[in-house]
């Protein structure tokens, strides 16, 4: 679950680390109070206007903006409210629609009074699968694409490595910031940051912090004016507090319905709708099309305890596709049964009525046999197949 960079600041304080002050603002009246609110605050003549979006590289689109007074906050955040920001992350792209800006952020201005002697860093924390541990990557060249920094100039970017019994000890926070170039209160400023950063990251069971830029501002402050924050949704059962975070204004609609179904469904690009019990088989079935020619549409995975009901609402939510040109249900019997899968295509005919695309269902395991006799008997123009193979042949064969 991502979160906004207003709510990933807030999150990282709680645990003691030190952010650039803002305040969110709906409407451009809040924007003044915020701006009236962070003078008083801080004491800073100049604000920072920043679109609240789940996508980077907002600045390359309009949504992050400096006002150097009251006009300039009133101007920018009557621009950048309510408009479709296009970002190289947002869907599509620049070429994209873009996304609708419904909130901002007004937030300090971090580099006065002394602009050119601020440095700024790229820190962040993640899980590396491969090693099994999580991973501190961190660059002097803040503020600047990483992926860019790590293809030119690799011996840029650094990692540490923090064993998952030990934790984050003490030398490895000095390294970090010695790394970095730091020394005298700036390098005890970023050990300490380190080391609450790192907490946070534990603490609320994320899967990825990520800060861009992570300011040196010219009085040895080290402050994170950018967050970028994903919680494993997985854990949000501990946390729920943080759970109430989530924006689903900023997620795709119909993944959201699906999940309210209790579907795990991500869209796709392709033509070939998938309808699957079980992560690894979905998975292999997306192989399947693939290598039959076909492209699929989505990842769809009914869960081990799917009745008719809940292949009925997936059927309707593969069929909103207009890509779409097959289905293709794939359902091994284990803990779910194939005659509910069964029943679940039937009622679905019946009850959306004309469905123009061919469907492919392969249904094996538990009460396979019944299934197949619901399906024959049913009079519906759906092909049947028994092995993987010939599944992927009928696909080729209707989408072609």
């Amino acid at each position: 679950m991502n979160l906004h960079e207003y709510q990933g600041k807030e999150l990282l304080a709680s645990y003691g680390v030190a952010i650039q002050r803002g305040k969110i603002a709906h409407t451009v009246e809040e924007a003044v109070q915020a701006f009236k609110d962070i003078q008083s605050e801080t004491g800073s003549e100049m604000a920072v206007v920043k679109a609240q979006i789940h996508a980077g590289g907002r600045g390359k689109g309009g949504g992050v903006k400096l006002a150097k007074n009251m006009d300039e906050l009133k101007e920018h955040a009557g621009n950048i409210l309510g408009m479709m920001l296009k970002t190289p992350q947002t869907p599509g792209g620049m070429d994209g629609a873009g996304k609708l800006v419904r909130k901002i952020l007004v937030a300090e201005d971090t580099y006065a009074p002394d602009f050119d002697a601020c440095k700024e860093y790229y820190i962040s924390i993640l899980m590396d699968r491969g090693m099994k541990q999580n991973v501190i990557i961190y660059s002097t060249e803040g503020g600047m694409d990483i992926e860019a920094v790590a293809e030119e100039t690799p011996e840029l970017v650094h990692k540490e490595y923090i064993d998952p019994h030990l934790g984050l000890l003490g030398f490895q926070s000095r390294k970090i910031a010695f790394n970095l170039g730091l020394e005298g209160k700036a390098f005890k400023e970023m050990t300490k940051f380190i080391a609450k950063l790192y907490a946070a990251f534990v603490g609320s069971d994320a899967s990825l912090f990520e800060i861009n830029p992570c300011l040196h501002t010219a009085d040895d402050r080290i402050l994170a004016v950018d967050s970028k924050v994903s919680l494993d949704e997985n854990a949000l059962f501990r946390h729920p507090e943080l759970a109430e975070l989530r924006d689903t204004d900023e997620e795709d609609p119909t993944e959201v319905e699906a999940q309210s179904y209790g579907l795990n469904f991500v869209n796709l690009d392709g033509n070939v709708g998938c309808m699957v019990n079980g992560a690894g088989l979905a998975m292999a079935t997306m192989d399947i099309i693939k290598l039959s020619g076909g492209s699929p549409a989505n990842f769809l995975d009914v869960g081990g305890t799917a009745d008719a009901a809940r292949v009925e609402q997936a059927f309707r939510i593969i069929l909103r596709d207009e890509n779409v040109k097959a289905i293709l249900i794939n359902i091994f019997g284990g803990i779910v049964r194939c005659d509910r899968v069964a029943q679940g295509v039937v009622d679905a005919y019946k009850n959306i009525g004309d469905i123009n695309v061919p469907i492919i269902v392969r249904l094996q395991g538990t009460n396979a046999d019944i299934a197949k006799t619901i399906i024959d008997e049913s009079g519906l123009e759906v092909h049947s197949a028994i092995l993987l193979k010939e599944a992927a042949d009928l696909v080729k064969k209707v989408v072609a």
